[in-house]
């Protein structure tokens, strides 16, 4: 058996023991049935008209021709309209990819630790990393069908067809699962939280792309931008060439990072997320306020203080503590500091892990009056990396059968996942001194001048949307 086997098997089965304990004793349904393709669309697809005309493909225009910006207000409106729309089975269907794109996301965040990755700020959105491997297994054939479907975490029962993942009813999960948190209960103000998903689809030139993958990935990013560029003569220039455009088109303040592409690859895929909250009842602090770094360093950065009724526990067992504070109707932040700040890689290991929703307590709220750094935390990474260190580095390399995406099989470079997070105060006005200080006498203090955990998460799924560590503000910008 092949160490990718092995590793994909070991995926799997921690998945289906997970979801064996939530079951119990309960007659056992598969908990992924309604991901399945079902048996009308099997018989299409396992008996296609012999008139079928081949999928048809174009080439994607080069990198430089003039492309319109990304209108983020326009991608919100979209989210709130499809999430308008779903019925009870819809919402269950988010549900199951909720879980397992959680389970992934806690994986994946381990193994950007293990690899010191996160020591002075991390970010990762779970949604986005499974949904970039669902748009791979939507453009692959087997055998990498079968194998991306296995990391996804969901098997192929005897390569049955009505137990094959069927690829858009995952992304258009992914989509419930991204409205969800940013639908607001009052839709006729302004929006207060904004996540905006888009792809950019970078080839060489001379391959062509098919347009059912390319059209199939909107429902999870609906800003996909093919372009193509000379990705082998300079790789480096490549690169510095696909930022420029990103940042052109959307206007975010990335520090994408400049790692030369490998030169004999055909296909970048990278995926950008950007979330911007802003938290209705603050206000930011006049003037920068210390962070402790470490019990000999500071920072001075800007802090957002507010007063609110919140969820706020101790435990002083394993010695942190953490704030529930609600975003919006459905969506939550919670903030975790360890008591000390050397015990942080410590609480990290403990708290984000798998059953981590089912393990938050559920306190009376009180007056709490919360201080933290404003969070700009920039993220990125490679797919293909993380891969390598699960042992899997063969899933998307020159042997992948991503014949969906093109005639031409083409070969995958790097899988970019960045993020741009943004945490803000939602009044424009600064506080004075004294107004800082006024507030209620009962309320309990609580101030994140140390490094810190965080997570968004949207509460009726029990969709994780965001893991994170602040461990220095200055250095995540």
């Amino acid at each position: 058996m092949t160490s990718t086997a092995m590793s994909l098997k070991a995926i799997v089965f921690c998945i289906l023991t997970w979801v064996s304990l939530a079951t119990g004793d309960r007659v056992y349904i598969h908990p992924f049935h309604l991901l399945f393709y079902s048996k009308s669309s099997c018989a299409e697809l396992e008996n296609p008209n012999a008139e079928t005309p081949p999928e048809p493909t174009f080439a994607p225009v080069p990198i430089q021709a003039k492309t319109s910006p990304v209108d983020e207000k326009t991608l919100h409106d979209q989210l709130v309209l499809a999430t308008e729309k779903l019925g009870s089975e819809d919402r269950q269907r988010a549900a199951q990819v909720a879980m397992i794109a959680n389970f992934m996301g806690f994986r994946m965040y381990k193994m950007l630790s293990e690899a010191g990755g996160v020591a002075s700020g991390a970010i990762l959105s779970p949604p986005a990393l499974f949904g970039t491997l669902v748009s791979f297994y939507l453009g692959s054939l087997d055998p990498t069908a079968s194998q991306l479907q296995a990391l996804l975490g969901v098997p192929v029962k005897d390569r049955d067809c009505t137990s094959r993942l069927d690829g858009h009813k995952v992304l258009a999960a992914l989509q419930a699962i991204q409205g969800l948190l940013v639908t607001q209960g009052d839709t006729s103000s302004q929006a207060h939280l904004l996540q905006s998903t888009i792809v950019g689809l970078f080839t060489a030139p001379g391959l062509r792309l098919k347009q059912p993958f390319v059209q199939g990935l909107a429902p999870f990013a609906p800003a996909v931008f093919p372009r193509s560029l000379d990705l082998a003569t300079d790789p480096g220039l490549a690169t510095e060439k696909i930022n420029r455009f990103i940042k052109a088109v959307t206007g975010w303040k990335m520090n994408l990072p400049l790692e030369g592409v490998s030169a004999d690859s055909t296909l970048l895929f990278n995926t950008y997320v950007h979330f911007q909250g802003k938290m209705k009842g603050f206000s930011q602090l006049a003037g920068p306020r210390e962070f402790w770094v470490d019990n000999s360093t500071t920072v001075s950065v800007p802090m957002l203080s507010g007063t609110g009724t919140f969820q706020h526990w101790s435990d002083s067992q394993n010695n942190f503590s953490m704030t529930r504070v609600p975003l919006g109707e459905s969506a939550t932040l919670l903030l975790i500091q360890p008591h000390c700040i050397s015990d942080l890689d410590r609480v990290e290991a403990l708290v984000f892990q798998h059953d981590f929703l089912t393990r938050i307590k559920n306190p009376p709220p009180r007056t709490i009056r919360l201080t933290l750094p404003q969070l700009e935390i920039q993220g990125s990474y490679n797919l293909q990396d993380l891969l390598a260190q699960a042992k899997l580095s063969t899933l998307l390399g020159a042997e992948a059968n991503l014949g969906k995406i093109s005639d031409t099989n083409p070969r995958v470079g790097e899988v970019l996942n960045s993020v741009l997070f943004e945490l803000k105060a939602g009044e424009e006005e600064q506080p004075t001194e004294s107004a800082q200080q006024s507030g209620s006498p009962e309320a309990l203090d609580v101030t994140l001048s140390s490094p810190f955990l965080f997570a968004i998460y949207e509460r009726y799924l029990g969709a994780l949307h965001f893991l994170g560590r602040m461990g220095n503000p200055q250095s995540v910008l």
